[in-house]
Order: structure tokens, then C-alpha cells, then sequence
């Protein structure tokens, strides 16, 4: 009997099988969950794919987090497959090149308004778009995935000013939908090895020490352990707790020096 047993949840960003999303839709499986993961445009291939790899093929939503259009008829699609919904899972961000590593400054609002957009105003328009199923659900849950946002990182620059946003944006949400029982938290990970993460050069700066500074140690290469955090909080073990920010870092957040 896994702590997902009779759930539904929604897994967003599932890209590839280096994905923390990934991680979080294997862990919600092996955890009794029914999942259905959400991704468009081209990297709907490479999504269905996985879904085939995790048995889930025909659990597929097309959703595109930056059109309200097709974040309406996702919901839609998938209020046509069930009545309910238990837990949506965010693990979307993106920022355009101009927003990483360079001079913050150089960054015009064109660009910064995108990584905005994407990897934090998105929390709320899902919870606006699953909002009827989520009240349907068993204790839901919505969930997402941060970076440590309370300090400047070497060259995460707009990224981590949306991620700020997100974490704020969060809270309120808490509050917001408190009254229809939906939980919202997020999970704050250490640094993992994924595609998104290479495509940040300064990231390397401090990725390969984090597990000499985390007392716990840190493995970069395993998401597992950020995967059970957020499956946990999509479960009832979490069900007095929202607008919470848990970290899974190794304890690095908690340290001086």
C-alpha cells in the first residue's frame, strides 16, 4: 500500500528521464498514484516517450503554461477523463538566455517578463485552471519546485528574482485557497544534474562543492530524494501544513559557512 493509493495527481515538466518531474511521476507510481503528465509543442515527443517508458502513454495532456488558451482546454481535456484531481505537481521554469549568467542589467524586460511568466506566474494560472478539480480531490495538493531564492546565486540573475516571486506567489496561494482545503507548498532542491541546470554555466561554481558544505552530503546525479519530498506533500502525511517552503538540500540552506 503506497501513500498515494486512490490519488490522481498531475505532473507538469516531465521533459526526460533526467527531469526531477520525472523522478516525482516514478516515485507517485511506485506510490499507488494514477499520474497523467502534461508538456507541448515539440517537446511532446520526447514527453510521450517517457510517458510509454513509465506505462502511462495514454495519460498525456497538451499544456503550454505561457497561453491561457491552452491552459483553459487542458483543464478542460482533462475534466472530460475524470472528476476529480488529488494533486498538480509544478515543475516548470524557464528564463531566455539574456536572464543567465550575463550582466543582469543587460536583460530587457522582454525577457525577464518571459521567465516570469513561465516560472512563476504559472503556479497561480494552474491553480485558477484545476481549481474545480482540485475541491473535488481528497485533501489536494499543489505543489512546487523552487531554488533557494533568499540569496543571490552566482549567474542565476532573473531566474532567481522569478523564483522569489514563486515562493512569494505561493503564500498567497496558500491563503487564497486555503478555504477549499487545497494545500500549496513548494519543494526547495539542492542542485541537480538536469538539462536546465547545464544550460547555467555559473551553476558549476558551486554545484560540484554543495555536498562538501551539506551536512548531510549531497549526491547531484540523484532526484529521488527531492521526488519522495514532493510526493509526500502531494499525500495526507502533509495535511495541516501549507504555504511551506521544505528543503532538500542536505541541510546546505541551513549552514553559514
Amino acid at each position: 500500500m503506497g501513500i498515494l493509493d486512490g490519488r490522481h495527481v498531475l505532473v507538469t515538466g516531465v521533459l526526460n528521464t533526467s527531469s526531477i518531474a520525472y523522478h516525482v511521476a516514478r516515485v507517485a507510481l511506485e506510490e499507488g498514484a494514477s499520474i497523467t503528465l502534461s508538456s507541448f509543442g515539440r517537446a511532446m515527443s520526447i514527453t510521450r516517450r517517457v510517458a510509454e517508458k513509465l506505462g502511462v502513454a495514454d495519460a498525456l495532456l497538451e499544456l503550454d503554461v505561457a497561453d491561457p488558451a491552452s491552459v483553459d482546454a487542458a483543464a478542460a481535456t482533462l475534466a472530460s477523463r475524470t472528476d476529480r484531481l488529488d494533486a498538480v505537481v509544478h515543475s516548470i521554469g524557464y528564463a531566455p538566455p539574456s536572464c543567465l549568467d550575463g550582466p543582469m542589467l543587460d536583460a530587457p524586460w522582454s525577457d525577464v517578463s518571459v521567465a516570469v511568466h513561465v516560472s512563476a506566474f504559472s503556479l497561480a494560472e494552474l491553480a485558477r485552471a484545476f481549481r474545480p478539480l482540485l475541491r473535488a480531490g481528497t485533501q489536494p495538493a499543489l505543489v512546487g519546485l523552487d531554488f533557494d531564492a533568499s540569496v543571490a546565486w552566482p549567474g542565476y540573475n532573473w531566474m532567481g528574482v522569478a523564483k522569489a516571486a514563486l515562493e512569494s506567489l505561493a503564500r498567497y496561494l496558500a491563503r487564497e485557497l486555503g478555504p477549499d482545503g487545497i494545500r500549496v507548498n513548494l519543494v526547495s532542491a539542492g542542485p541537480i544534474r538536469t538539462i536546465a541546470a547545464k544550460s547555467i554555466e555559473a551553476f558549476r561554481t558551486f554545484q560540484d562543492s554543495w555536498g562538501s558544505r551539506a551536512p548531510l552530503g549531497w549526491n547531484s546525479e540523484d532526484a529521488t530524494p527531492v521526488a519522495r519530498s514532493v510526493v509526500a506533500l502531494c499525500s495526507d502525511f502533509f495535511a495541516a501544513t501549507t504555504g511551506e517552503i521544505i528543503h532538500v538540500d542536505g541541510g546546505y540552506h541551513a549552514m553559514g559557512a
